[in-house]
């Protein structure tokens, strides 16, 4: 027995989830106490629901993992409730049970397994049907292996918090906290796959650099609380144009960005860059009705080009090149006329 208690042993320190560790401790708990059955259960309060999550049978009584019976004609509810870990004459003590009726369970032993705080989330059990004395020994194992179990399951619990916070953390170090709209670094991200899908299959990617004319005149004017309602109303114009075409960045105060996978043939690339292009200054013009006042926008200067076999960032170079030319332009056009008119 020694043995096979240290093999069991052995078993719980390598144990890497719950079920690695259940398993040996529930064999364990059954040689110490020679119980027929030995099994760990949870308890949904809200519901008043135990479920069996795993159990180990050497003898009549079966125990089924994922059984569920109704909290409140369980024996381990009335463990609970009166204290009493072990009990050796179940029929006398909780002859209402009829559960334990049905099972002919007369040996019965518990140990609850609470979360962090002492709230109980399940229980760990054994019965038998012959009366058995369960000596101070297995008594203490009992406890001592719901303790585990617990301290196990709050271990495993932070782990997924943390995990989930990592990943939370992971998500908003590619998000612009202004806008909720992916930033460089995820900009840039994406369009390296892109560059490296168009120079397996041969096809362009379209690259678009979008400056907010005037945005400093805004500011300076009638200040960043209203600059900032223009940003995040402008980027919601643009998202909902762009986000079923490839992805919209803000990539820095005024300047945003757009990156998608085009065809292989060059002219179809080029006047996909041309309509977005075109779009893109169409969307962000006009009026634009914010908390605190309403104007009318001259719209956002876009530059955007049709590119493969260059690196990202020359990419975006190219794209920033063509902006610039257009901005030109724009500027000769409106001849110092402002952007902007405040209603």
């Amino acid at each position: 027995m020694d043995e096979l208690l240290e093999r069991l042993s052995q078993k719980v320190v390598a144990a890497q989830n719950l079920e690695g560790l259940v398993r040996p401790l529930l064999e364990m708990l059954g040689i110490l106490t020679g119980l027929e059955s030995t099994y760990l259960t949870s308890v949904d309060f809200r519901r008043e629901v135990q479920t069996v999550l795993y159990s180990r049978n050497d003898g009549d009584v079966q125990i089924m993992e994922g059984l569920q019976v109704q909290w409140f004609d369980t024996l381990c509810k009335r463990s609970l409730e009166s204290g009493r870990r072990v009990v050796s004459n179940v029929k006398d003590i909780w002859g209402d049970s009829r559960a334990a009726s049905e099972l002919g369970i007369c040996t019965y032993a518990s140990a609850p397994v609470c979360a962090e705080g002492g709230a109980v989330i399940g229980t760990l059990c054994g019965i038998s049907r012959e009366s058995l004395e369960v000596n101070s020994r297995a008594r203490g194992a009992l406890n001592v292996f719901a303790k585990l179990i617990s301290e196990h399951i709050e271990r495993e619990r932070l782990i997924e918090q943390l995990t989930l916070a990592n990943e939370h953390l992971a998500q908003r170090v590619l998000i612009d906290d202004m806008t909720e709209l992916p930033n460089r670094r995820a900009l840039h991200e994406e369009l390296g796959r892109l560059m490296a899908q168009a120079a397996s299959d041969g096809s362009y990617v379209v690259v678009c650099m979008i400056d907010l004319d005037g945005f400093k005149e805004l500011n300076d004017q009638r200040g960043h609380v209203v600059g900032d309602q223009f940003l995040q109303t402008c980027a919601a114009r643009l998202l909902a144009a762009t986000s079923d075409r490839g992805l919209l960045a803000r990539i820095g105060g005024d300047e945003f960005a757009f990156v998608a996978s085009g065809p292989a043939d060059y002219d179809q690339a080029a006047s996909m860059a041309e309509v977005i292009a075109s779009h893109v200054s169409e969307v962000t013009a006009g009026e634009y009705t914010l908390p605190n006042m309403r104007l009318h926008y001259e719209g956002a200067t876009a530059g955007c080009v049709a590119v493969r076999f260059v690196s990202a960032q020359q990419a975006l170079d190219q794209a920033d090149h063509e902006m610039y030319r257009v901005k030109r332009l724009r500027r000769a056009a409106r001849a110092g006329k402002s952007n902007w008119t405040f209603r």
